[in-house]
């Protein structure tokens, strides 16, 4: 799906609804609900084997992905606030919670996440300015992989100002 078949219109589910999915190591979906179906507009013949990143909107800042795959490689659950692509160019605003997944043995066999309603206010007030100061740092890179870095560092010298790790930053913004 190419960034021109956008359509700027958003899709909503409800806050009693959970969005789940789980995946293997590499991020290629394994399980997926209905409710992600339904809002993502996918069929489970489709969506079962391909990688969680189908869902990437180009408005999400490569940074907060880079931030997520750090933490839950290395065995942290994560809380992040992500817009998603639905396959007919719609988008949506979940927070995800995204937790490793482990065997018998205590190993990282995949990931889970659940992706509820966020609060609109948060997303209005805080997320999105933050989010769209952080893509303008990554598109001002003639390297991807140099303005993800720049935006990465940028997130956390934001952080650092705040005087708040990342973790508690997002749970402050929580009602």
């Amino acid at each position: 799906m190419s960034e021109q078949s956008l359509t700027g219109h958003e899709r909503f589910f409800d806050k009693d609804e959970i969005i789940v999915s789980k995946t293997d190591l590499k991020g290629h979906i394994q399980y997926a609900n209905r409710v992600f179906m339904r809002v993502g507009i996918f069929e489970e013949k489709s969506l079962i084997g391909a990688p969680h990143s189908i869902l990437r909107h180009p408005d999400m800042p490569r940074c907060v992905f880079k931030l997520l795959w750090d933490n839950i490689q290395a065995g942290r659950e994560i809380f992040a606030y992500v817009v998603n692509r639905a396959t007919n160019g719609d988008h949506y605003w979940v927070l995800a919670h995204v937790t490793p997944s482990l065997d018998g043995s205590g190993n990282i066999n995949g990931y889970h996440s659940n992706r509820r309603v966020p609060e609109r206010r948060t997303l209005d007030e805080v997320i999105r300015p933050i989010y769209k100061d952080l893509l303008r740092i990554e598109n001002s890179h003639s390297s991807r992989k140099d303005g993800m870095v720049a935006s990465h560092n940028h997130l956390l010298d934001l952080l650092k100002q705040k005087g708040s790790s990342y973790d508690e930053f997002i749970f402050s913004l929580q009602s």
